[in-house]
């Protein structure tokens, strides 16, 4: 595995330069914001694309979208009623609630990516499927319901429409036809899909801002997301028997840092936007230690 740390090593330093690169003014959050945007509508459709087209399909894939649900789900029955507890203001419960739901699975990908190549891509974006979902209709749901905006509806639409989905959906087509890609077309994928892992890494330095605000809160929220998430995700791979490389991308993804959309849908809705940022920004630097500790020991 000295390959693995090999290409993990410059990920780490990306994110690192990202966010040395904002602190002396030469990239801000808008910056992050734009480079994002052309990984989600341009670089990373053609990652699925190529994922879903060259993948080894097999029916136990199937479980991982179902996995993702369920994990989500188990998890709000446990950070509801501990919310509950805490007194917390209704936009700050509604973000440690929200905190605890996202799985990060996208600040995984790199790693994946560096680990397993295209396998492991394949395994990532139908457990992303599921995940995605409740991101968008589930999550929201509650920073609709703890942010000003009770009564907006949530946008199946914006799930339906999101490219990376599309990518795979005609990528995975592709492969069951047994249709084979001019070398121009194929090229073209490749060369557009490559810059995915320093674009990711990269945003997320820039992003990053090392500021801690309730801090046995966001203890509690690792714990949940982080902890409980990993050890749901070891649950389900021991009752399933699931071996090899899934079972360890199910832990890690299970187990992922809180997503980025906590901080978007405190935006958006405005929930606590303060607790938001710490959250995801101390939870990706727990991520840059252990992630990469769990894909090469599991």
């Amino acid at each position: 595995m000295d390959s693995f740390w090999s290409k993990v090593i410059p990920i780490i330093i990306i994110f690192f330069l990202g966010y040395f690169l904002k602190k002396i003014k030469l990239f801000c959050s808008n910056t992050a914001d734009t480079l994002l945007k052309i990984v989600f509508y341009v670089t990373l459709p053609a990652l699925t694309f190529l994922s879903g087209s060259t993948a080894e399909l097999s029916l136990k894939f199937f479980y991982l979208p179902i996995i993702a649900i369920a994990v989500v789900l188990i998890i709000f029955s446990v950070s509801f009623p501990i919310s509950k507890k805490f007194n917390l203001p209704k936009a700050t419960q509604g973000t440690f609630i929200v905190g605890t739901l996202i799985m990060n699975t996208g600040f995984t990908l790199p790693f994946v990516l560096a680990a397993y190549g295209n396998q492991g891509l394949a395994i990532y974006t139908i457990f992303d499927f599921g995940n995605t979902l409740m991101i968008f209709t589930f999550a929201y749901y509650f920073a609709i319901k703890f942010g000003k905006n009770e009564h907006r509806k949530i946008p199946i639409k914006k799930f339906l429409l999101l490219p990376p989905i599309w990518g795979l959906f005609f990528g995975i087509i592709f492969n069951l036809l047994k249709f084979e890609l001019h070398p121009t077309a194929l090229n073209f994928m490749e060369i557009v899909g490559k810059p995915t892992i320093f674009l990711v890494i990269l945003s997320l330095g820039i992003y990053f801002s090392p500021k801690i605000t309730n801090l046995g809160k966001m203890l509690t929220v690792f714990s949940i997301r982080i902890g409980l998430g990993m050890s749901l995700g070891l649950l389900a791979v021991n009752l399933l028997n699931i071996e090899g490389i899934m079972r360890t991308l199910i832990v890690v993804f299970c187990g992922a840092p809180v997503g980025y959309n906590t901080l978007v849908f405190a935006s958006l809705e405005e929930m606590d936007k303060e607790f938001a940022a710490s959250l995801v920004s101390i939870s990706l630097l727990l991520g840059i230690i252990y992630v990469p500790l769990l894909i090469y020991f599991l």
